[in-house]
């Protein structure tokens, strides 16, 4: 829960407190450990929800450019534009 719903320390402390107040929750000293825990990891842990929840490739990297032929030999005006799209993908964490 702490981590799904990316918790600050104002949240951590309201959320901690109501389970140490529900019956069969933790202990104080359980969620004094939560959230040393959380405030030292928490960077990390929400890295790592956000790579499991990656699907497919993610784009690593991407060129563009568009060419405009305006006359030829044989045509005196062209005039159409021709986009170029060069796109990287990789596997996440790749």
């Amino acid at each position: 829960s702490i981590a799904s719903a990316d918790m600050d320390l104002n949240q951590l402390e309201a959320f901690l407190t109501a389970q140490t107040k529900k019956q069969g929750g933790i202990t104080t000293d359980q969620a004094a450990v939560l959230a040393k825990f959380w405030k030292n990891h928490r960077v990390k842990i929400r890295e790592s929800l956000v790579n499991q929840s990656r699907w497919d490739n993610v784009l690593k990297n991407m060129n563009w450019r568009v060419d405009l032929k305006s006359q030829s030999r044989h045509i005196d005006q062209i005039n159409t534009p021709v986009a170029i799209v060069e796109m990287e993908l990789g596997k996440n964490g790749q």
